[in-house]
Protein backbone atom coordinates (compact mmCIF):
# COMPACT_ATOMS: atom_id res chain seq x y z
CA UNK A 1 0.00 0.00 0.00
CA UNK A 2 1.25 3.38 -0.70
CA UNK A 3 0.85 6.97 0.27
CA UNK A 4 2.10 9.56 -2.24
CA UNK A 5 2.21 13.20 -1.68
CA UNK A 6 2.22 14.66 -4.94
CA UNK A 7 -0.61 16.95 -5.68
CA UNK A 8 1.41 20.02 -4.80
CA UNK A 9 4.47 19.05 -6.34
CA UNK A 10 6.50 20.85 -8.99
CA UNK A 11 7.92 19.58 -12.23
CA UNK A 12 11.05 18.03 -11.75
CA UNK A 13 12.32 18.73 -15.35
CA UNK A 14 13.33 21.95 -15.44
CA UNK A 15 12.95 24.02 -12.22
CA UNK A 16 12.64 21.99 -8.81
CA UNK A 17 14.59 18.59 -8.40
CA UNK A 18 12.69 15.76 -7.03
CA UNK A 19 12.24 15.11 -3.74
CA UNK A 20 13.27 12.64 -1.37
CA UNK A 21 11.68 9.43 -0.77
CA UNK A 22 10.41 8.36 2.37
CA UNK A 23 9.45 4.98 3.67
CA UNK A 24 7.71 4.51 7.00
CA UNK A 25 4.39 3.97 8.58
CA UNK A 26 5.44 5.29 11.67
CA UNK A 27 2.63 8.60 12.15
CA UNK A 28 4.77 10.73 14.34
CA UNK A 29 8.47 9.65 12.76
CA UNK A 30 6.55 10.80 9.58
CA UNK A 31 5.39 13.82 10.84
CA UNK A 32 8.71 14.84 12.04
CA UNK A 33 10.33 14.20 8.47
CA UNK A 34 7.41 16.13 6.13
CA UNK A 35 8.40 19.26 8.39
CA UNK A 36 12.12 18.96 8.14
CA UNK A 37 11.35 18.16 4.46
CA UNK A 38 9.37 21.53 4.33
CA UNK A 39 11.83 23.30 6.01
CA UNK A 40 14.21 22.41 3.20
CA UNK A 41 11.76 22.87 0.76
CA UNK A 42 11.26 19.58 -0.56
CA UNK A 43 8.44 17.79 -1.98
CA UNK A 44 8.92 13.95 -0.70
CA UNK A 45 6.68 10.76 -1.71
CA UNK A 46 5.20 8.68 1.36
CA UNK A 47 5.81 4.99 0.90
CA UNK A 48 4.75 2.41 3.58
CA UNK A 49 7.39 -0.16 1.85
CA UNK A 50 9.52 -0.03 -1.13
CA UNK A 51 7.43 0.50 -3.90
CA UNK A 52 6.19 -1.89 -6.70
CA UNK A 53 7.22 0.48 -8.91
CA UNK A 54 10.95 -0.14 -8.57
CA UNK A 55 12.15 3.15 -10.70
CA UNK A 56 10.74 5.58 -8.17
CA UNK A 57 13.40 3.43 -5.18
CA UNK A 58 16.13 3.79 -8.01
CA UNK A 59 15.28 7.54 -9.12
CA UNK A 60 14.78 9.19 -5.82
CA UNK A 61 17.63 11.07 -4.94
CA UNK A 62 17.41 10.73 -1.20
CA UNK A 63 15.71 7.59 0.72
CA UNK A 64 14.78 8.17 4.37
CA UNK A 65 13.76 5.14 5.53
CA UNK A 66 11.91 4.85 8.84
CA UNK A 67 13.15 2.49 11.35
CA UNK A 68 9.97 0.76 11.71
CA UNK A 69 10.08 -0.53 7.29
CA UNK A 70 13.72 -1.58 7.70
CA UNK A 71 12.51 -4.91 7.56
CA UNK A 72 10.11 -4.38 4.21
CA UNK A 73 13.07 -3.24 2.90
CA UNK A 74 15.21 -6.00 2.89
CA UNK A 75 15.93 -7.08 -0.69
CA UNK A 76 15.44 -3.55 -2.54
CA UNK A 77 18.25 -2.66 -5.29
CA UNK A 78 21.30 -1.41 -3.30
CA UNK A 79 22.36 1.77 -3.82
CA UNK A 80 23.80 4.93 -2.06
CA UNK A 81 21.54 8.27 -0.52
CA UNK A 82 19.72 5.35 1.82
CA UNK A 83 19.56 7.01 5.33
CA UNK A 84 17.89 4.94 7.87
CA UNK A 85 16.07 7.41 10.63
CA UNK A 86 14.49 6.89 14.02
CA UNK A 87 13.79 8.30 17.55
CA UNK A 88 14.97 5.38 19.60
CA UNK A 89 18.33 6.94 21.16
CA UNK A 90 19.31 3.07 22.41
CA UNK A 91 18.11 0.51 19.59
CA UNK A 92 20.87 -1.95 19.86
CA UNK A 93 19.66 -3.54 16.96
CA UNK A 94 19.64 -0.46 14.67
CA UNK A 95 23.01 -1.15 12.88
CA UNK A 96 22.25 -4.26 12.21
CA UNK A 97 19.12 -3.07 9.91
CA UNK A 98 21.01 -0.48 8.42
CA UNK A 99 23.67 -3.17 6.98
CA UNK A 100 20.54 -5.32 6.09
CA UNK A 101 19.07 -2.43 3.69
CA UNK A 102 22.83 -0.85 2.65
CA UNK A 103 21.83 2.19 4.23
CA UNK A 104 24.67 5.04 3.89
CA UNK A 105 24.11 6.47 7.60
CA UNK A 106 21.77 6.02 10.75
CA UNK A 107 20.11 9.37 12.02
CA UNK A 108 18.37 9.63 15.38
CA UNK A 109 15.68 12.34 16.24
CA UNK A 110 16.23 15.17 17.29
CA UNK A 111 19.66 15.64 17.25
CA UNK A 112 20.08 14.72 14.05
CA UNK A 113 17.55 17.16 12.54
CA UNK A 114 20.22 20.19 11.55
CA UNK A 115 22.26 17.72 9.06
CA UNK A 116 19.15 15.95 7.45
CA UNK A 117 17.31 19.28 6.36
CA UNK A 118 20.94 20.10 5.34
CA UNK A 119 21.06 16.88 3.38
CA UNK A 120 17.59 16.97 2.11
CA UNK A 121 18.08 20.72 0.94
CA UNK A 122 21.15 19.75 -1.09
CA UNK A 123 19.33 17.32 -2.46
CA UNK A 124 16.75 19.98 -3.75
CA UNK A 125 18.92 22.19 -4.99
CA UNK A 126 21.40 20.28 -6.65
CA UNK A 127 24.32 21.09 -5.10
CA UNK A 128 27.13 20.31 -6.77
CA UNK A 129 31.01 22.23 -7.44
CA UNK A 130 30.25 25.58 -4.99
CA UNK A 131 31.45 29.01 -5.71
CA UNK A 132 34.57 30.10 -5.87
CA UNK A 133 34.14 32.70 -3.30
CA UNK A 134 36.59 35.51 -3.41
CA UNK A 135 36.25 38.24 -0.21
CA UNK A 136 38.12 41.92 -0.72
CA UNK A 137 39.55 44.07 2.17
CA UNK A 138 41.18 47.59 2.11
CA UNK A 139 44.17 48.19 3.51
CA UNK A 140 42.92 51.45 4.54
CA UNK A 141 40.49 53.55 4.32
CA UNK A 142 39.88 54.52 0.61
CA UNK A 143 42.32 51.99 -0.75
CA UNK A 144 39.47 50.94 -3.79
CA UNK A 145 38.10 47.57 -2.04
CA UNK A 146 34.39 48.33 -3.31
CA UNK A 147 35.78 49.00 -6.84
CA UNK A 148 37.92 46.06 -7.15
CA UNK A 149 34.78 43.88 -5.93
CA UNK A 150 31.91 45.32 -8.11
CA UNK A 151 34.84 45.56 -11.09
CA UNK A 152 35.36 41.62 -10.40
CA UNK A 153 31.38 40.55 -10.06
CA UNK A 154 30.26 42.72 -12.97
CA UNK A 155 33.57 41.18 -15.23
CA UNK A 156 32.62 37.56 -14.20
CA UNK A 157 29.23 38.28 -15.05
CA UNK A 158 29.67 39.60 -18.43
CA UNK A 159 31.92 36.30 -19.32
CA UNK A 160 28.71 34.12 -18.64
CA UNK A 161 29.75 32.86 -15.06
CA UNK A 162 26.84 32.32 -12.51
CA UNK A 163 27.55 35.48 -10.03
CA UNK A 164 26.90 36.85 -7.09
CA UNK A 165 28.05 40.47 -5.12
CA UNK A 166 27.69 40.24 -1.50
CA UNK A 167 28.33 43.65 0.39
CA UNK A 168 29.43 42.74 3.99
CA UNK A 169 30.57 46.52 4.98
CA UNK A 170 27.55 47.89 6.53
CA UNK A 171 29.01 51.20 6.60
CA UNK A 172 30.02 51.43 3.20
CA UNK A 173 27.33 53.33 1.63
CA UNK A 174 25.51 50.13 -0.41
CA UNK A 175 27.46 48.61 -3.20
CA UNK A 176 24.14 48.87 -5.16
CA UNK A 177 24.89 52.50 -5.38
CA UNK A 178 27.94 52.09 -7.41
CA UNK A 179 26.33 49.63 -9.69
CA UNK A 180 23.68 52.51 -9.88
CA UNK A 181 20.71 50.12 -9.07
CA UNK A 182 19.66 51.99 -5.73
CA UNK A 183 15.91 51.67 -6.95
CA UNK A 184 16.30 48.17 -7.96
CA UNK A 185 13.91 46.20 -6.58
CA UNK A 186 14.85 43.10 -4.59
CA UNK A 187 15.89 42.39 -0.65
CA UNK A 188 18.51 44.03 1.14
CA UNK A 189 20.47 43.00 4.10
CA UNK A 190 18.15 44.37 6.89
CA UNK A 191 15.77 42.07 5.51
CA UNK A 192 18.05 39.00 6.39
CA UNK A 193 19.97 40.34 8.76
CA UNK A 194 18.33 38.40 11.73
CA UNK A 195 18.13 34.78 9.66
CA UNK A 196 18.71 31.88 11.01
CA UNK A 197 18.98 28.23 9.86
CA UNK A 198 19.31 27.33 6.06
CA UNK A 199 18.85 29.55 3.77
CA UNK A 200 17.48 28.03 0.33
CA UNK A 201 20.59 29.11 -2.50
CA UNK A 202 17.64 29.45 -5.08
CA UNK A 203 14.80 31.60 -3.13
CA UNK A 204 18.26 33.74 -2.20
CA UNK A 205 19.31 34.23 -5.62
CA UNK A 206 16.03 35.03 -7.29
CA UNK A 207 14.77 37.62 -4.29
CA UNK A 208 17.70 39.94 -4.75
CA UNK A 209 18.27 42.91 -7.42
CA UNK A 210 19.15 41.79 -10.66
CA UNK A 211 22.16 44.23 -12.22
CA UNK A 212 24.43 44.01 -14.79
CA UNK A 213 23.64 40.45 -14.83
CA UNK A 214 24.73 39.58 -11.69
CA UNK A 215 22.89 39.12 -8.26
CA UNK A 216 23.53 42.15 -5.41
CA UNK A 217 23.18 41.90 -1.77
CA UNK A 218 23.34 45.30 -0.42
CA UNK A 219 22.46 47.90 2.04
CA UNK A 220 19.75 50.07 2.23
CA UNK A 221 20.08 53.60 2.52
CA UNK A 222 18.46 53.20 6.26
CA UNK A 223 19.81 52.98 10.13
CA UNK A 224 22.98 50.39 10.36
CA UNK A 225 21.70 47.30 10.76
CA UNK A 226 23.97 44.23 12.45
CA UNK A 227 24.65 41.52 10.99
CA UNK A 228 23.85 37.87 13.09
CA UNK A 229 27.20 35.84 12.85
CA UNK A 230 24.57 32.90 11.27
CA UNK A 231 22.82 35.27 8.84
CA UNK A 232 26.46 35.70 7.09
CA UNK A 233 27.02 31.87 7.88
CA UNK A 234 23.64 30.73 6.29
CA UNK A 235 23.84 33.28 3.20
CA UNK A 236 27.07 32.73 1.78
CA UNK A 237 26.36 28.85 2.45
CA UNK A 238 23.49 29.54 0.38
CA UNK A 239 25.08 31.69 -2.39
CA UNK A 240 28.01 29.38 -2.76
CA UNK A 241 25.73 26.70 -3.26
CA UNK A 242 24.46 28.10 -6.28
CA UNK A 243 27.86 27.94 -8.08
CA UNK A 244 30.02 30.19 -10.08
CA UNK A 245 31.54 32.99 -8.55
CA UNK A 246 30.36 35.30 -4.79
CA UNK A 247 32.36 38.41 -4.65
CA UNK A 248 32.45 39.24 -1.10
CA UNK A 249 33.29 43.39 -0.14
CA UNK A 250 34.46 43.11 3.61
CA UNK A 251 35.11 45.90 6.16
CA UNK A 252 38.15 46.01 7.58
CA UNK A 253 37.35 45.56 11.58
CA UNK A 254 36.87 42.12 11.97
CA UNK A 255 33.98 41.53 13.85
CA UNK A 256 31.62 38.00 14.60
CA UNK A 257 30.31 38.26 11.28
CA UNK A 258 32.75 39.37 9.37
CA UNK A 259 34.71 36.14 10.95
CA UNK A 260 32.07 33.86 9.74
CA UNK A 261 32.46 35.53 5.94
CA UNK A 262 36.53 35.16 6.19
CA UNK A 263 35.91 31.31 7.06
CA UNK A 264 34.04 30.82 4.01
CA UNK A 265 36.38 32.27 1.36
CA UNK A 266 38.37 30.19 -1.08
CA UNK A 267 40.96 33.18 -1.26
CA UNK A 268 41.03 37.06 -0.18
CA UNK A 269 42.66 40.31 -1.68
CA UNK A 270 43.79 43.12 -0.11
CA UNK A 271 43.65 45.76 -2.12
CA UNK A 272 46.66 48.51 -0.34
CA UNK A 273 47.56 52.30 -2.01
CA UNK A 274 51.62 52.10 -2.58
CA UNK A 275 52.29 54.74 0.37
CA UNK A 276 53.78 53.77 3.55
CA UNK A 277 51.28 54.99 5.97
CA UNK A 278 48.76 52.38 3.82
CA UNK A 279 50.92 49.99 3.75
CA UNK A 280 51.79 50.01 7.70
CA UNK A 281 47.74 49.61 8.30
CA UNK A 282 47.54 47.05 5.76
CA UNK A 283 49.74 44.84 7.84
CA UNK A 284 47.64 45.49 10.79
CA UNK A 285 44.29 44.28 8.80
CA UNK A 286 46.45 41.38 7.18
CA UNK A 287 47.50 39.96 10.72
CA UNK A 288 44.02 40.09 11.67
CA UNK A 289 42.23 38.37 8.69
CA UNK A 290 45.29 36.17 8.53
CA UNK A 291 44.00 34.36 11.41
CA UNK A 292 40.81 33.17 9.57
CA UNK A 293 42.08 33.57 6.11
CA UNK A 294 44.69 31.18 4.95
CA UNK A 295 44.88 32.47 1.35
CA UNK A 296 45.57 36.38 1.47
CA UNK A 297 46.97 38.12 -1.20
CA UNK A 298 47.82 41.75 -2.18
CA UNK A 299 46.95 43.93 -5.05
CA UNK A 300 48.33 47.08 -4.83
CA UNK A 301 46.81 50.54 -6.33
CA UNK A 302 48.98 53.37 -7.31
CA UNK A 303 50.02 55.94 -7.67
CA UNK A 304 53.36 55.48 -6.64
CA UNK A 305 55.44 57.25 -3.57
CA UNK A 306 58.99 57.47 -4.28
CA UNK A 307 61.13 54.27 -3.30
CA UNK A 308 57.72 51.72 -3.29
CA UNK A 309 56.60 49.68 -6.00
CA UNK A 310 54.45 46.44 -5.64
CA UNK A 311 57.14 44.06 -5.42
CA UNK A 312 58.29 46.01 -2.17
CA UNK A 313 54.66 46.18 -0.69
CA UNK A 314 53.69 42.26 -1.50
CA UNK A 315 57.45 41.77 0.61
CA UNK A 316 56.56 44.39 3.61
CA UNK A 317 53.51 42.51 3.93
CA UNK A 318 54.70 38.66 3.07
CA UNK A 319 51.72 38.15 0.81
CA UNK A 320 51.67 36.62 -2.70
CA UNK A 321 51.26 39.42 -4.88
CA UNK A 322 48.18 39.13 -7.55
CA UNK A 323 49.29 42.38 -9.23
CA UNK A 324 48.83 45.91 -9.86
CA UNK A 325 45.19 47.62 -9.59
CA UNK A 326 45.01 50.09 -12.21
CA UNK A 327 43.80 53.27 -12.26
CA UNK A 328 40.88 53.91 -14.99
CA UNK A 329 40.53 57.53 -16.49
CA UNK A 330 37.49 58.51 -16.37
CA UNK A 331 36.00 56.21 -13.61
CA UNK A 332 34.10 58.55 -11.57
CA UNK A 333 32.43 59.46 -14.08
CA UNK A 334 31.44 56.55 -15.24
CA UNK A 335 29.51 56.19 -11.73
CA UNK A 336 27.96 59.32 -12.04
CA UNK A 337 26.85 58.19 -15.46
CA UNK A 338 25.56 54.89 -13.78
CA UNK A 339 28.25 52.98 -15.60
CA UNK A 340 29.60 50.43 -12.81
CA UNK A 341 33.55 49.91 -12.41
CA UNK A 342 34.52 47.09 -14.94
CA UNK A 343 32.22 47.56 -17.42
CA UNK A 344 34.50 47.80 -20.17
CA UNK A 345 36.14 44.90 -20.88
CA UNK A 346 38.70 46.78 -23.02
CA UNK A 347 39.39 49.01 -20.00
CA UNK A 348 42.41 48.60 -17.82
CA UNK A 349 40.75 47.24 -14.49
CA UNK A 350 38.19 44.99 -17.00
CA UNK A 351 41.69 43.43 -18.40
CA UNK A 352 42.72 43.39 -14.57
CA UNK A 353 39.42 41.65 -13.36
CA UNK A 354 39.49 39.06 -16.75
CA UNK A 355 43.03 37.85 -16.07
CA UNK A 356 42.60 37.40 -12.30
CA UNK A 357 39.62 35.21 -12.80
CA UNK A 358 41.32 33.63 -15.54
CA UNK A 359 44.27 32.92 -13.22
CA UNK A 360 41.78 32.02 -9.85
CA UNK A 361 39.00 29.53 -12.14
CA UNK A 362 42.28 27.86 -14.10
CA UNK A 363 41.97 24.25 -13.03
CA UNK A 364 38.26 24.79 -11.56
CA UNK A 365 36.33 23.52 -14.76
CA UNK A 366 33.77 25.17 -16.35
CA UNK A 367 31.22 27.11 -13.84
Amino acid sequence: MAKSITSDRAPTGEGRRAGPLIVTEDADLLDDLLRLCAAAGAHPEVYHSVPERGACWEAAPLILVGDDAAARCRGAVRRRGVLLVGHDQDDPEVWRRAVEIGADCVLRLPDAEGWLVDRIADVVEGAGRQALTVGVIGGRGGAGASTLACALAVTAARDGRRTMLVDGDPLGGGLDVLLGGEQAEGLRWPDLAASKGRVAGGALEESLPSLWGLRVLSWDRGDSVTIRPEAMRSVLAAARRRGGVVVVDLPRRVDDATAEALAQLDLGLLVVPAELRAVAGAKRVASIVGMVLRDLRVVVRGPYAAGVDEQWVAQVLDLPLVGEMPLEVGLMAGLDAGTPPGDSARGPLGRFCTAFWERALAGEGAP
